[in-house]
């Protein structure tokens, strides 16, 4: 499994690109790999506002459903409207093809609070 060092990580599994004014959200490695085949991914509309630790959307695979929360306070500046006609995108490539959204942050300092990789590894169970 990869965690690339350049982002940064939640506790439930979200990982967040900061791009300046905005960042690019998605589900890491581990959180699709326990999901396994996703057959259905739910994702807010542009626009919408949602506070750190709000349900955004809802990943539906074969074997579950998992919300995805918000690891920030911002609003929806542009969604991956590609995960509609391909959710497997989100198992093959959770780092690029697979991003959920793009937000725009409203409080910058919650950045600070989020898991580096190695601290974020460091939560997973020890036989990955």
């Amino acid at each position: 499994m990869k965690f690339p060092e350049v982002l940064l990580y939640t506790e439930s599994h979200e990982w967040v690109k900061n791009e300046g004014s905005q960042v690019i959200i998605g589900l890491t490695d581990y959180a699709q790999n326990q999901l396994k085949d996703i057959v259905y991914v739910e994702i807010p509309e542009i626009g919408t506002e949602f506070k750190k630790g709000d349900s955004i959307g809802v990943v539906e695979s074969v074997k579950t459903v998992a919300d995805i929360y918000s690891p920030i306070t911002g609003k929806v500046t542009d969604t991956n409207f590609s995960l509609k006609d391909h959710p497997q995108f989100v198992n093959e490539d959770p780092y690029g093809k697979g991003w959920l959204v793009k937000m725009e942050s409203q409080d910058r300092g919650e950045l600070k609070e989020l898991l580096s990789s190695k601290a974020y590894q460091g939560l997973l169970p020890e036989e990955l």
